[in-house]
């Protein structure tokens, strides 16, 4: 049986936790749906895509799945800039029980730890984390002990970002909010990529969803 997600909001990162907005609609929680749709990528053809840069060589698709193992941070990049204001979408699951799900996203597109590390189920299936440039950080963000990947389960990740806050949400529960004083954006915050360390992967059915606010 599928175990639970717990609501998981922690805060007071040295250095990088900020205060709640006074704005009340800043509180209002992330839109879940909506948006402009300006990337899909359903991995059916037989080759990954020419909008995808590999450092490494481990990634493939298989049966329809984005596949990959032992790629030792070697990451797929989206070479699609993200807008600003953004809602990634798209399919995981390990078929280890060691977990370690891995993502990253607002990196330059090249290099691993460029942006914010999401981990679920990482270190042998100890720790979920939200990392800003060091996944070894101590001023990474962990989530509750306990919640681990099931093998072979397929989670629907969505993660969010219209403020300074990096929303991480699973199967439509919020999981992982990383307040961030000084988000990273720009050129060279501005891409995102699927990551792996060892343990077998599949991805599938990303989108990328543009979520500025009409002016009008």
């Amino acid at each position: 049986m599928k175990p639970p997600l717990a609501f998981l909001l922690l805060s007071g990162l040295a250095g990088l936790a900020a205060c709640r907005p006074s704005n009340p609609a800043a509180l209002m929680p992330p839109p879940l749906d909506g948006g402009r749709l300006v990337f899909e990528d359903d991995f059916e053809g037989s080759t990954i895509g020419e909008e995808w840069s590999a450092v490494g060589t481990p990634w493939s698709i298989q049966d329809g799945w984005l596949a990959v193992e032992r790629a030792e941070n070697d990451a797929l990049w989206l070479q699609t800039p993200l807008p600003n204001d953004v809602r990634v979408e798209f399919e995981a699951r390990s078929l280890s029980e060691v977990g370690d799900i891995k993502f990253e996203i607002f990196g330059d597109g090249t290099n691993h730890e460029s942006g914010y590390i999401g981990i679920f189920g990482g270190w042998s299936n100890s720790i979920n984390t939200v990392a800003r440039l060091d996944e070894h950080g101590t001023d990474r963000l962990e989530g509750q002990v306990g919640v681990q990947v099931v093998p072979e389960q397929t989670y629907r990740m969505s993660i969010i970002r219209t403020d300074n806050r990096l929303r991480w949400f699973i199967d439509g529960e919020e999981f992982l909010v990383f307040d961030d004083a000084a988000p990273l954006t720009g050129t060279d915050h501005d891409h995102f990529a699927f990551n792996n360390w060892h343990v077998p992967l599949r991805f599938d059915n990303l989108r990328v969803y543009d979520l500025a606010r009409d002016p009008g």
